[in-house]
């Protein structure tokens, strides 16, 4: 693999990315009150090509967050509420009958939904029937849509950030741990501290108009894309996050005493995966070009959060699965992780 210095225009493109991410932050800030990790992993994501579970409770500002990104990265967006009558063809789009008015002939004509679109929020993605779910994820993992035999592919770039409630589950469907294996982050949008909550107030309650400008284009975040992955990753690194995931299994010879005590379930191979191509985009936005272990660590709760099950153990107990994680850091040495 070639070093990123050995390519000057990936050098480059780097400062270029270093400097978007602080306009970003200084342009999305003017609709966004704090909340910069929640914004840094959601832009991970994007430079890593994946999508991402928004999970917080209601007027967090996620919605908004999102159609705010949306605005300064210069890309088109979709907004989705999912309800239980919501139908696949709501998402996906459908085929209608049209007249074509030149040889008077009757024909089908595809008429696309808003899955079609660079960044697709999917609001509330746990109040609409499996069937829907699995409409839009199969959009997510394959990228295109099948309808009547024929394959329509999704706009590049394109990204699914879907929201959570997590208060209210009555009338809610959940997505499977399978589905949820999509979804490159889980990031967790907390309350905001007592002066980013005054700000929001004062500026909620204003008559200025704020105006978001725009920081990236479509073409510059597709090149981005294939920069992250050539970042380079050495081997230590590799042995460290191939030692967190594995050490999240039950039952495996790898498995410390409180995962066999506290887990159901651990991490599968694409969290591991996951890992290194965050922990890439993470190395990125601090200004390396190369990854660390602590880039792997920095980015473990939002990969592992919605890959592990906990047990009824745990649950009595009070354990969550971040605390899980947590344990596992603290477990690891980064410096003898092979």
């Amino acid at each position: 693999m070639a070093s990123l210095t050995q390519t000057p225009s990936d050098v480059q493109m780097l400062e270029v990315l270093r400097g978007a991410h602080k306009q970003l932050r200084s342009e999305i800030g003017k609709i966004i009150i704090g909340q910069e990790e929640v914004l840094d992993q959601l832009l991970m994501a994007i430079f890593c090509r994946g999508h991402a579970l928004l999970v917080g409770v209601p007027g967090l500002a996620k919605t908004l967050m999102v159609s705010t990104l949306a605005q300064a990265l210069d890309l088109s967006f979709k907004r989705i509420q999912f309800t239980p009558d919501l139908m696949p063809t709501d998402i996906t789009g459908t085929e209608v009958i049209q007249d074509d008015p030149a040889t008077r002939q009757r024909m089908f004509k595809f008429l696309p939904g808003p899955i079609f679109a660079n960044i697709v929020l999917a609001d509330e993605i746990n109040r609409t029937p499996p069937k829907t779910q699995a409409a839009l994820l199969e959009a997510m993992q394959e990228r295109k849509c099948s309808i009547g035999g024929v394959d329509y592919p999704m706009q590049d770039p394109f990204f699914v950030l879907a929201t959570q409630n997590p208060i209210e589950q009555e009338g809610t469907y959940p997505l499977p741990e399978a589905q949820l294996d999509r979804f490159l982050f889980m990031i967790k949008v907390n309350y905001p501290t007592d002066q980013e909550e005054e700000l929001i107030m004062r500026q909620g309650t204003s008559d200025t108009q704020t105006t978001v400008s725009k920081v990236l284009h479509g073409e510059d975040i597709l090149r981005l894309q294939h920069i992250v992955r050539r970042v380079p990753v050495a081997d230590h690194v590799f042995a460290y996050a191939k030692r967190l995931a594995r050490m999240t299994r039950p039952g495996t010879p790898e498995a410390v005493d409180f995962v066999n005590q506290w887990l159901t379930w651990g991490a599968g191979p694409r969290a591991s995966m996951n890992l290194i191509m965050a922990a890439k985009a993470h190395a990125i936005l601090k200004g390396q070009h190369h990854v660390s272990a602590d880039d792997v660590a920095a980015v473990a709760l939002p990969i592992l959060r919605h890959r592990l099950i906990p047990n009824f153990t745990a649950q009595s107990e009070g354990v969550s699965v971040d605390d899980v994680v947590k344990k596992l850091l603290a477990a690891i040495p980064k410096n003898q992780a092979a």
